[in-house]
């Protein structure tokens, strides 16, 4: 099917979002950090023939720009002219793997809402029709003399279907794509991977696959691989049976893949993470649209074994969304309030703990945050990376602003995704709509003695106890993949 001109799509797109403008839902008042924190307030919800739009146009980093972190920090590019850079990953060695991705093709529009929003989201992205460069690939960074810059550069995969995330255990590379967990045979320090990859899993993927990232955590003992999974939908507008196996974490055997629902009714949750301070799995989720430019607060939360986080029938623990039939009051009665809200419409994608880092105080103990940045409020939110302090493993205090400027007026230079930290123990950020990865170190020039990587805890962490060789255990009458109700525990063989 030919796609409309561009020069079509953009008048049809000026028609709606003139109307999207007569929209009452104004927030300029509103204070956004009320709703950050583990008690966040929730105004009464507000819905609108189309939501409040509000989108940055990508213009890109001239020579010589940068994001601005806090004094103390020196911020630099640590590659540029990357194609849609969205996740970093640290190997043991130090190397770091940089995944970009564009989303799949050919996702059905099931409501007049969905072009424009589709059309919003290609200028947020600085889609706007011209040459595009070749992307789906995870590319190698290596740093040789840990000074903090890139002395070699190897695309190591090509032609992936819109990868995101990615593990390492064993000298094995596995990659979340959008439909299925890829394991390839990988040493650290290897510059090439040509060998055919072993599916361990497949994953929920098109032809919807609304929300088509899926990213990977290890379990410290290497058991385990947790894979994120969302949603299909806004709430349920294409149906319960889209649903099956989504809004979801999946837990997989890494030798059998094995695989079952781990937590659920999480609408789009993304980057997943392990707490150095007690082993367990984090994640940051996007949550439900439409309801106003104030809800629903995106947030951070651990994730519970079985545990059910309410979408689509509530959000933020038992608030009804009364759009979703038929209700389900058996299943709001059940829904898990999240840790920590980030606010609304921060669109969080990316998360990884600093302990093990080389930064300075006050950022030894917490959480780094990549907040992609808002389109559906009438004010922007987001387009920053922020730090959540962090005590006896759970969040202790306000988000704070940590990497800025991304934002130049109604503009957008770039747009921060994943986080990692980088071979010396500095702060890696991928901005996928700048396409570069930016480095945030230390002025003072520390680094760490050696590398972590991304899958390893470190050395004195409660979770580093838990990161002795095992042999992974396997899942006995793995359950069918359901719809989005709560995981149940299923016999493990030990």
């Amino acid at each position: 099917m030919m796609r409309p001109p561009f020069s079509k799509t953009l008048l049809a797109a000026t028609a709606l979002l003139a109307l999207a403008a007569c929209s009452d839902g104004d927030d300029a008042s509103f204070d956004v950090s009320q709703q950050i924190g583990p008690n966040p307030v929730l105004p009464e919800p507000s819905q609108y023939l189309l939501p409040d739009l509000k989108v940055a146009s990508v213009i890109g980093w001239k020579d010589g720009e940068a994001p601005k972190a806090p004094d103390g920090f020196t911020v630099t590019a640590y590659a540029k002219d990357l194609a849609n850079p969205r996740t970093v990953h640290t190997l043991p060695n130090g190397d770091v793997l940089v995944v970009q991705s564009k989303a799949p093709p050919g996702e059905p529009t099931s409501r007049p809402k969905d072009f424009i929003r589709g059309f919003i989201m290609s200028i947020a992205h600085g889609d706007t029709g011209g040459p595009k460069k070749k992307s789906n690939l995870i590319t190698l960074l290596r740093d040789t003399n840990r000074d903090g810059q890139v002395d070699e550069r190897i695309d190591l995969l090509t032609d992936l279907n819109s990868p995101f995330g990615v593990a390492w255990f064993d000298n094995t590379l596995y990659v979340a794509t959008t439909d299925a967990i890829l394991a390839y045979p990988y040493r650290p320090g290897d510059t090439q991977i040509s060998t055919t990859p072993r599916v361990l899993t497949p994953l929920p993927g098109g032809p919807i696959d609304h929300h088509w990232t899926k990213d990977l955590a290890a379990s410290p003992d290497g058991k385990w691989l947790y894979v994120s999974v969302g949603s299909n939908s806004n709430i349920v507008e294409n149906g319960i049976e889209a649903e099956k196996g989504r809004a979801a974490i999946w837990q997989v055997d890494r030798l059998t893949g094995a695989a079952r629902v781990f937590a659920s009714g999480l609408r789009n949750p993304n980057g997943l993470s392990i707490n150095p301070a007690n082993g367990e799995l984090w994640t940051v989720v996007n949550e439900r649209d439409e309801l106003g430019p104030n809800l629903v607060p995106d947030y951070m939360t651990s994730v519970k074994d079985g545990g059910f986080y309410g979408w689509p029938w509530s959000y933020y623990g038992q608030h009804v969304d009364k759009r979703v039939h038929p209700p389900r009051p058996d299943m709001v009665k059940q829904a898990i309030a999240p840790d920590y809200a980030l606010s609304s419409h921060v669109a969080a994608l990316g998360l990884t703990f600093s302990m093990g880092s080389a930064l300075p105080p006050p950022y030894t103990t917490g959480a780094f945050v990549g907040e992609h940045g808002s389109w559906n409020r009438d004010h922007f939110n987001g387009y920053k990376v922020v730090y959540v302090p962090f005590e006896n493993g759970k969040p202790n205090g306000k988000a704070q602003d940590f990497l800025t400027g991304f934002l130049s007026g109604d503009n957008a230079k770039g747009r921060p995704v994943g986080v990692g930290i980088d071979g010396t123990g500095a702060l890696l950020v991928a901005d996928d709509a700048g396409n570069t990865v930016w480095r945030v170190a230390a002025s003072n020039g520390a680094k760490t003695d050696q590398p972590l990587g991304t899958d390893q805890m470190p050395t004195g962490s409660t979770a580093s106890s838990q990161q002795a060789p095992a042999a992974a255990g396997s899942i006995t009458n793995p359950p069918v993949q359901t719809q989005i109700a709560p995981a149940t525990e299923q016999p493990v063989q030990r």
